[in-house]
This record gives structure tokens, C-alpha cells and sequence, in this order.
């Protein structure tokens, strides 16, 4: 089953952080080639949410999984994404469409900080 994600971050005016996602788009498709991936932006960038669901469908997705690439699951979690993914939902019905967690609430996210911490440290 040819699967579409859509790996949606906040967006920025700062075209490198933009250009980060898109990083990370390209990461988890080299490791997963069965997934077509499509970063998105909530806003300040392109593509928005809606396009990049139209692109994995034009690809031919037979499902759908937003990843909202968020620490925390705050108000664009909990409301936006899932608002954007029943819109979606509505406007391709044979495609199921499903939202998951975002990347905040999950143990390996300690070992992530405590990499960070290492490096500065190593770097003093």
C-alpha cells in the first residue's frame, strides 16, 4: 500500500529552517523508500498542509499520515492539524487520513537533548 507523509512543521521566515525540514523530509524517505514523503508548513512557507496532501494523492497515496514535527502537542497539535486533516479527509474519501503524535512526548527524545548537551559541552 503506497503510503504518503506529510511531515508538517510550524514554518519561518528563515528560509534555513525551512530548508531543515526539507533535511529531515529527505532523511526519513532515504530510510523508509516505501514511504513517499512531502514536507509542509502550517504558514510563512510553501507548501502549505492542503498542497502537500494534493501532491501525495496526485503521486497515487492510498493512505495518508500527517506527522506534525512539534515537541508539543499545543493548540495547532491538538486543533489546527487535525481541522486541516478532516478538510482533507472530506475531499478524499477513499484515502484514509490519519494524524499522528507529535515528536515531543517520547523517551527518545532525552537521549536527543542529552547529545546536545554533550556537544556543548565537549565543544568548551
Amino acid at each position: 500500500m503506497k503510503t504518503g507523509i506529510v511531515l508538517v512543521a510550524h514554518g519561518s521566515r528563515e528560509e534555513a529552517a525551512n530548508r531543515e525540514l526539507q533535511q529531515v523530509a529527505d532523511w526519513l524517505a532515504q530510510a523508509n523508500p516505501s514511504f513517499m514523503v512531502q514536507p509542509a508548513y502550517l504558514e510563512l512557507a510553501e507548501p502549505d498542509i492542503p498542497t502537500a496532501i494534493d501532491r501525495c494523492a496526485e503521486r497515487g497515496a492510498e493512505r495518508l499520515v500527517i506527522v506534525p514535527f512539534f515537541l508539543l502537542a499545543g493548540s495547532h497539535v491538538k486543533e489546527d492539524i487535525p481541522r486541516i486533516a478532516s478538510e482533507a479527509q472530506d475531499r478524499y474519501p477513499a484515502i484514509p487520513i490519519k494524524v499522528a503524535a507529535p515528536l515531543g512526548y517520547h523517551s527518545a527524545l532525552a537521549d536527543i537533548v542529552a547529545d546536545r548537551i554533550d556537544d556543548l559541552l565537549a565543544a568548551e
